[in-house]
C-alpha cells in the first residue's frame, strides 16, 4: 500500500476560480474536464487529481486499489471557496485503477462509498467502482465529420434503426453473451447499409446497474457501459459507423436516475442532485429520483454530460428520453401528490429553463448535430427555437401518429372504413412540430407483442398489412425510426437477454419484408420529395383522404423543385381494385417506383406493369387522372417519368 497522506496538492489548469464561478452559476458546460479523476503531474510526480462535489460532507477521501480501500489514507481537501468541491492529488495511481469516494456527511453521521459522478469508465456491473481512465483515441472519421451537417440537416433524409446493443446479436455457443462494441461494429454497419438506414439510434449505453432497465436507469452519465468493452471500444464502434457513412444518435436520460446507494441519490447525506420533497424528487411510476433542475450545479452536471458525448464520442444527435415527465410537475401523480410552481401551475419551470439552455448549448457548440425530444403530450413548440418561446429541440417524436396508426392497422380491414379519420388525422397537425415517426422498442415489450403480431388476418395478410404500414410510414411527412427486428417481422416480443430471431430470414415472407424495408429506404433517400419538405405543408397535398368506403388514401409529396413529386396510393383492404381513378397534377407517363405487393416482397404480384399513362380526365381538382390497379393491402409509389 502507498504511504498514507492527505491529498492536498492541486495541479495547474484544474478547476480554476472561474470554473467554480460558472459551476455555481449553472453555465459551465465542460465540467467533465475539471471534476472526477484526471491523470496529471504535480511537482515531478505523476498521478491522478481527484475532485468531487459534496457540499454537505464533513470529510471526503478517495479509496481504491491503490490504498487497499482505506478511507483514512487519502483525504481530499475542501477548496475553501464555499463551492462544496473536495479535491486532491494522489501519486502513482495508474490507468484502470478502481476507486470510489468515501463521504462522511455533516448530517446524521451518514457515511457512504460513492462512485464518481464524472467517471469515464466503471467496473463491469454488478461491480460498482469507478476506474481511472483517459479518453485518448485516434479518430478516422474526418470525412464524415466534415459533411455531417448536411447528413443531419432538417431537409435531409433521416431513417434511424433503433438498436439495443446487448440483444441485437448474441453468441449462443459462449453462454449467450452479447457482442462487444468492437465485434458488433462491422456487423451492424453492414446490416444498416444493406437496408439503407441513414442513422443508428442506440438505446442508452450510459452505465447502469440494472440490465433490465435497458440503460434508462443511469448511474454513469459520462461512462459507456463496461458490459461491452472500454470507452475506446465504444469510440471504435462510433468511428466504424461513421466511416461507413452512418450517423449515430444516442438515447440520453436527464429525467430521472436510480436510487442505488453508489449512485447520485442522497449523495453527501443530503438530497444533492434530487429534490428532498418526494412530491418533487421521486418518480412514482419508475421508482427513481428526479433531478432538481432548479439547482444551478445540477443543470451544469447534466449540460456537461450532454456536450461530453457530442465532443468526446462524436455522437451526431441526442434523443432525450421522457421529456414530458420533466415538464409536468404532476406527471404520474394524483391530486395532492405534487407541488404547483410559483404561479400555481403544473409546469416545471426549472426543467423548462434547463431544456432551453441545453438545446442552446448543443446548437451553439455542435451546430451540425440534432436534439430529439421524446415528448408524449401536446406541449407547444417543443421543436421551435427558444427565441420564439419554444424549447429549442430539433425534432420531436410523433407519439400521436404512432398510437393512431397502430390502432388503425390492428383493426380487421372490414372495419377500417369506419376509422378513416384515424389514419388521416395526423396531417392536421403534421407541421406544428418537426416530427419524427417512431415505431420504437416501447411498442414491442411488456405484453404488447411484436409488430407483425399486431397485424390482423392470416400469415399472408399479416405481412401484407405490415408492408403497407411501412409503406405509408415512409411516405408520411416526418423522419423515420424503426426498432430492430421490425425490419424482418420478428414474431416474438423483444427480450433484452436474447438475440433477435435472425433465423426467420430463411422464410420467404420474413425475407421479403426485409427487402421491402431496404427498398423503401433506398427510394426514400433517392427522391427529395419524400424528405426535403417534411416540416412544411408545401411538401404535402391530399389527392383524396375521404374514400372511406374503399379504405383508400392518396396523396402527393413535393420536393423543393416543382418537378420533384411522388404520388402515394394506399389500399388498406384485401380487396384488389381495378381502374381506380386518382387525380394527378400532370400528364404523361407515371412510373411505378414501389409496389408493396410485388412478388419479391412476398406479395401476390398484382400491379401496373411498371407504370401508367395519365389520361386527360379531370378529377379531384386535377386535370389528369391515372387509372390504377390497387393490389390487396398495398402501397404504391409513382412519379412522373420526366422528373429526375
Amino acid at each position: 500500500m502507498k504511504t498514507a497522506h492527505n491529498a492536498t496538492e492541486r495541479p495547474q489548469n484544474f478547476l480554476t476560480d472561474h470554473d467554480v464561478y460558472l459551476f455555481r452559476e449553472g453555465s459551465h458546460s465542460r465540467l467533465h474536464d475539471k471534476l472526477g479523476a484526471h491523470a496529471c503531474t504535480v511537482g515531478g510526480a505523476t498521478g491522478v487529481h481527484f475532485s468531487v462535489w459534496a457540499p454537505n460532507a464533513k470529510a471526503v477521501s478517495v479509496i481504491g486499489d491503490f490504498n487497499d480501500w482505506n478511507n483514512k489514507a487519502h483525504r481530499l481537501q475542501p477548496r475553501g471557496d464555499n463551492s462544496g468541491i473536495w479535491e486532491g492529488f494522489v501519486a502513482s495511481v495508474e490507468s484502470g485503477t478502481c476507486y470510489k469516494f468515501h463521504i462522511s456527511s455533516l448530517h446524521h453521521g451518514y457515511q457512504v462509498d460513492k462512485a464518481d459522478p464524472f467517471a469515464f469508465y466503471s467496473e463491469v456491473p454488478p461491480r460498482r467502482a469507478s476506474r481511472v481512465w483517459a479518453l485518448d483515441y485516434e479518430w478516422n472519421d474526418g470525412d464524415w465529420m466534415a459533411r455531417r451537417r448536411d447528413c443531419n440537416a432538417l431537409d435531409a433524409p433521416m431513417s434511424a434503426y433503433e438498436v439495443h446493443l446487448g440483444s441485437w446479436r448474441r453468441v449462443p455457443e459462449q453462454d449467450n453473451r452479447p457482442l462487444s462494441y468492437r465485434e458488433i461494429a462491422p456487423l451492424l454497419a453492414e446490416h444498416v447499409n444493406a437496408l439503407g438506414f441513414t442513422h443508428v439510434e442506440l438505446m442508452p449505453i450510459t452505465e447502469h446497474p440494472f440490465y433490465g432497465s435497458w440503460g434508462y436507469q443511469t448511474t454513469g452519465y459520462f461512462a459507456p457501459t463496461a458490459r461491452y468493452g472500454t470507452p475506446q471500444d465504444f469510440m471504435y464502434l462510433v468511428d466504424f459507423l461513421h466511416q461507413a457513412g452512418i450517423g449515430v444518435i444516442l438515447d440520453w436520460v436527464p429525467s430521472h436516475f436510480p436510487s442505488d446507494e453508489h449512485g447520485l441519490g442522497f449523495f453527501d447525506g443530503t438530497h444533492l442532485f434530487e429534490h428532498a420533497d418526494p412530491r418533487q424528487g421521486f418518480h412514482p411510476e419508475w421508482n427513481s429520483a428526479i433531478f432538481n433542475y432548479d439547482r444551478n450545479e445540477v443543470r451544469t452536471f447534466l449540460m456537461s454530460s450532454a456536450l461530453f458525448w457530442l465532443e468526446k464520442y462524436h455522437i451526431d444527435g441526442l434523443r432525450v428520453d421522457a421529456v414530458a415527465s420533466m415538464l409536468y410537475l404532476d406527471y404520474g401523480r394524483k391530486q395532492g401528490e405534487w407541488i404547483p410552481n410559483r404561479h400555481g401551475g403544473r409546469e416545471n419551470l426549472g426543467a423548462m429553463e434547463f431544456l432551453r439552455n441545453f438545446n442552446e448549448a448543443v446548437y451553439r457548440d455542435h451546430p451540425d448535430t440534432q436534439t430529439i425530444a421524446e415528448e408524449s403530450t401536446a406541449w407547444p413548440m417543443v421543436s421551435r427555437p427558444t427565441y420564439t418561446g419554444g424549447l429549442g429541440f430539433g425534432m420531436k417524436w410523433n407519439m400521436g401518429w404512432m398510437h393512431d396508426t397502430l390502432k388503425y392497422f390492428q383493426q380487421d380491414p372490414i372495419h377500417r372504413r369506419h376509422h378513416q379519420g384515424q389514419i388521416s388525422f395526423s396531417i392536421w397537425y403534421a407541421f406544428t412540430e418537426n416530427f419524427l415517426l417512431p415505431l420504437s422498442h416501447d411498442e414491442v415489450v411488456h405484453g404488447k407483442g411484436s409488430l407483425i403480431g399486431k397485424m390482423p388476418g392470416d400469415e399472408w395478410q399479416q405481412f401484407a398489412n405490415l408492408r403497407s404500414l411501412y409503406g405509408y410510414m415512409w411516405a408520411h411527412p416526418g423522419k423515420k425510426l424503426l426498432f430492430m427486428g421490425g425490419e424482418f417481422g420478428q414474431r416474438r416480443e423483444w427480450a433484452h437477454e436474447e438475440s433477435l430471431e435472425w433465423h426467420v430470414l430463411q422464410y420467404p415472407l420474413h425475407d421479403g419484408l426485409q427487402r421491402w424495408v431496404g427498398d423503401l429506404n433506398r427510394c426514400y433517400r433517392a427522391h427529395p420529395a419524400l424528405y426535403e419538405q417534411d416540416f412544411t405543408g408545401d411538401g404535402f397535398a391530399w389527392v383524396d383522404s375521404q374514400d372511406w368506403e374503399a379504405s383508400v388514401l392518396s396523396f402527393l409529396r413535393h420536393g423543393k423543385r416543382p418537378e420533384d413529386t411522388v404520388l402515394i396510393v394506399c389500399n388498406f383492404t384485401p380487396q384488389p381494385r381495378h381502374n381506380y381513378r386518382v387525380g394527378v397534377p400532370g400528364g404523361g407517363y407515371w412510373q411505378e417506383l414501389l409496389n408493396s405487393d410485388a412478388v419479391i416482397y412476398g406479395g401476390s404480384g398484382a400491379g401496373n406493369l411498371g407504370g401508367v399513362e395519365a389520361a386527360p380526365v379531370a378529377t379531384q381538382g386535377y386535370f389528369h387522372s391515372l387509372f390504377l390497379t390497387l393490389p390487396p393491402l398495398s402501397v404504391l409509389y409513382l412519379k412522373p417519368a420526366t422528373s429526375a
